[in-house]
């Protein structure tokens, strides 16, 4: 693809029962570009899933805390191990921050809905890196869970 503000189709999801192992095994969710506006995606996918128990950590440079959570600049300055790193982010910005999440080893790259970048998804895969294109988090872990699930 040679423009690059365009989005991909997705070249490939997991399957839905590896989409729930991944739901199920993740506790650490890093979002990039965690907007600290409520009406805004990002923020209602991540107090979404704050409320259900996983540990949010925002990758905003501008801001300093985002939901009672400390943000960071990048992947690279989070201190932790990282279960799934989430990408609210323009379709350019994808390579980048798969580079980012291959760097820091986390578990899965999830590309939130109308977000798909074959060649960053190939190379997280050829990293050892799940990837999940074009789907939104929060919808899928309400249908797999139910939406009220604790």
């Amino acid at each position: 693809m040679n423009d690059t503000t365009r989005c991909e189709m997705p070249d490939a999801n997991p399957p839905g029962e590896e989409i729930t192992a991944l739901l199920r095994r993740a506790k650490t969710i890093a979002i990039v570009g965690l907007s600290d506006k409520p009406d805004r995606d990002s923020h209602r996918v991540a107090a979404y899933l704050q409320a259900r128990g996983y540990r949010i950590i925002p990758v905003n440079p501008v801001k300093a805390e985002i939901l009672g959570e400390k943000c960071y600049p990048d992947l690279r300055s989070i201190p932790e191990a990282i279960d799934i790193v989430d990408i609210f982010r323009a379709v350019e910005a994808i390579p980048g921050i798969v580079d980012e999440a291959i760097a820091v080893r986390a578990g899965a790259v999830w590309m939130q809905l109308g977000l798909a970048h074959r060649e960053s998804a190939e190379r997280a895969r050829a990293a050892g890196i799940a990837v999940v294109q074009s789907k939104c988090i929060k919808i899928e872990h309400a249908r797999v869970f139910g939406a009220a699930a604790p």
